[in-house]
């Protein structure tokens, strides 16, 4: 039957079966943690990471790769906060049932958790942690996103092509926005580019204007915003307000719907890189999509896609690390050898010795009020 509906509730259901413990008997489990910040001021994404695991390993126990084997996710919430990511690591790493872990959101909170991690000898697999010294803590890091190292010169290039040569950036305070903003800075400078200020907002700032002023008087030809939607739309908001017209650039961070909802017109010519395109029609994408609308009644976006890729990434060395027999260790061999892994956002292959992702990247355009593709030169 081809009926999208019934596709849609029957994984609804598989789903619901899954979080319930309403799946068919096993003769064993396996069990993923997931940290995450399911409370606090970035909940929104651990939803979306939460949505996308929980219909990862629904598909994964329906196509029965591991007969005799229900696989589980237990997920407990980080609140986006270092110590509570140490103590889920800590307890994550008592759980023998537990072979591998994802998570967290920040880099900050990863690279504390990863800490333990690396002492008790436990696979972790960050979905969104993308700042560089994650994967240097030991053997056991591994993630699924493209670096800063990579996406601040690949922007800084794309700037270049457009003939700017003064640029301004705003970075949210934190380990992430520093690396963005520093290798954003790396890759302009490295063009000829001149960056004229550098400016850090605390987490949590929606008061944008002294900083906009300040940024004006310097007169860029760009701006670069190192942010998430929530302070995105505040700050493309105040920007347009106060009358500055330089061209803006974001991070991937910026890649969510709800920062054009929030901004409105005022997110118009906003560019961005991303990894993900909610409008692809290659099948596996079609497929994540249509499923995460049917299951959430929403539409899912990068963070939710890398969730999803995350998931299957990890299940996918469960099978080969022994399946029911997978130990960590076994599964952290069978994540560095990870090769041309068909996700929803790109073939992703580790490099077996620095364990970083090869990916690439799609260049996004607000307009009228849609994330457009943008074309790139041949």
């Amino acid at each position: 039957m081809n009926n999208p509906w019934f596709q849609g509730g029957r994984a609804a259901l598989l789903v619901l079966a899954l979080s319930s413990g309403w799946a068919a008997a096993a003769d064993k489990v396996v069990s993923i943690g997931y940290q995450a910040p399911l409370t606090g001021e970035y909940a929104q994404y651990g939803t979306l990471f939460r949505n996308s695991a929980n219909q990862a390993v629904a598909e994964f126990n329906q196509s029965h790769r591991l007969p005799g084997v229900k696989v589980e996710v237990k997920f407990e919430d980080s609140k986006g906060d270092a110590k509570e990511g140490v103590n889920i690591a800590r307890k994550f790493s008592d759980d023998r049932s537990i072979v591998g872990v994802i998570g967290d959101f920040s880099s900050t909170v990863s690279i504390a958790a990863g800490k333990v991690y690396a002492e008790t000898h436990v696979p972790q697999l960050s979905q969104t942690a993308s700042h560089p010294d994650f994967v240097k803590i030991s053997p056991w890091q591994f993630r699924n996103i493209t670096t800063m190292a990579y996406e601040g010169p690949y922007t800084a290039n794309w700037v270049h092509d457009t003939g700017a040569k003064r640029a301004a950036i705003v970075a949210i305070q934190n380990d992430w926005g520093q690396s963005a903003a520093q290798e954003f800075a790396r890759g302009f400078t490295a063009d000829g580019g001149q960056v004229v200020t550098t400016e850090f907002f605390n987490p949590g700032t929606r008061d944008f204007r002294a900083i906009i002023t300040k940024i004006a008087r310097q007169k860029p030809d760009v701006i670069y915003l190192a942010q998430f939607y929530e302070d995105g739309a505040a700050f493309l908001q105040q920007i347009r307000q106060l009358g500055v017209k330089a061209p803006l650039f974001g991070a991937s961070s910026l890649d969510e719907q709800k920062l054009i909802q929030l901004a409105g017109p005022a997110a118009e010519g906003l560019r961005l890189p991303t990894s993900f395109d909610l409008n692809s029609q290659v099948p596996n994408v079609k497929h994540y999509v249509e499923q995460y609308r049917a299951l959430y009644h929403t539409e899912p976006n990068q963070f939710a896609a890398q969730a999803y890729d995350a998931t299957n990434i990890l299940l996918d060395a469960i099978v080969k690390g022994g399946g029911a027999d997978a130990t960590r260790q076994s599964v952290r061999d069978a994540l560095a050898t990870t090769k041309d892994f068909p996700g929803v956002t790109g073939i992703t292959t580790f490099d077996p010795v620095t364990r970083e992702p090869t990916k690439t990247q799609t260049r996004l355009v607000v307009q009228n009020g849609q994330f457009v593709p943008v074309a790139t030169k041949a």
